[in-house]
């Protein structure tokens, strides 16, 4: 049987690539680069990385010394993944295949392209075959499994960057990319604070994350961790609500997988409101209070 290695920057991260590994048919064995493992998800070793996360010029080296002997090296797309996996796949020699949303054989994978208007089927030939996912295209239920064989490791101590702590996003919201509702924003929102009382008002009483279209976050209205879209996180919740969004072709690149598309917008031409299952032509600034109050219990 072929061997994968998944490397984790969140714990968040091991249930996706427990499913990647499932679609290749591959032994599972995880690398934790300085956060909590999460043992539910079948690996067959777990490698826990304790100390400072280095830049990525020496992550790389760090996370290619584990290549040996295995056919594959996955991460969850993100910002640090696409900054390390290039590395790590030219130093160990690998075939680089990125943003993977499904699999149709151990050696041919699906990607979007074109901003995600059209699906790309690629053949890679060689080993090791280094790869980033998009999580939507992977689920994967938690299972007890077999006893999980554990190692440590110690991070490179090229220091650039410390992790002080690990907390939750504001008021305690589910990570963005793992959400099952996200509700987002777009520049209409004129003010961080109008932003968060009535995006971060209306993803409270869902239980959802908050996210932002790349206007939002350029004019100052939202943080960069919370930009949704092709240079931002690419989601695929249960309900995504987009406020005030037109709909560029970036921003619908990043959550066009979600399985209902509400829209609130005051014109009803708006790209977003042809995308949405659900289009309500109102001001948010009417609309959004009136459905936190319909919410409270």
């Amino acid at each position: 049987m072929s061997k994968m290695l998944g490397i984790c920057w969140t714990s968040a991260d091991a249930a996706p690539l427990a499913a990647l590994a499932n679609s290749l048919g591959a032994e599972l064995e995880l690398l934790y680069l300085g956060c909590l493992a999460d043992t539910s998800v079948g690996a067959q070793g777990v490698i826990e990385a304790t100390g400072s996360l280095p830049p990525a010029d020496a992550l790389a080296p760090f996370v290619a010394g584990f290549a040996e002997g295995r056919s594959f090296l996955a991460a969850v797309s993100s910002m640090a993944a696409k900054d390390v996996l290039p590395r790590v796949a030219a130093r160990v020699g690998g075939v680089m295949v990125t943003d993977a949303v499904a699999v149709k054989s151990p050696q041919m994978f699906v990607r979007p392209i074109v901003a995600g208007s059209l699906l790309e089927t690629v053949e890679v030939s060689g080993e090791p075959i280094v790869l980033t996912i998009r999580p939507a295209g992977f689920s994967f239920s938690s299972t007890e499994g077999a006893p999980v064989a554990k190692a440590t490791a110690t991070l490179p101590g090229v220091l650039k960057a410390k992790k002080l702590a690990v907390a939750d996003s504001k008021g305690g919201r589910p990570d963005l990319t793992q959400a099952k509702v996200v509700v987002s924003g777009g520049r209409p929102l004129k003010d961080a604070e109008t932003f968060e009382k009535l995006i971060g008002g209306l993803a409270d009483a869902l239980g959802g994350a908050v996210g932002a279209t790349r206007a939002a976050v350029d004019s100052g209205i939202a943080p960069n961790e919370l930009q949704v879209g092709q240079t931002g996180k690419i989601v695929a919740p249960d309900l995504y609500i987009a406020a005030g969004i037109s709909g560029s072709t970036q921003h619908l690149a990043g959550m066009k997988d979600s399985k209902v598309i509400v829209a609130i917008n005051t014109d009803p031409d708006a790209p977003m409101m042809a995308a949405a299952d659900f289009a309500l032509c109102m001001d948010l600034f009417e609309a959004i209070p009136q459905l936190i109050d319909a919410l409270k219990p």
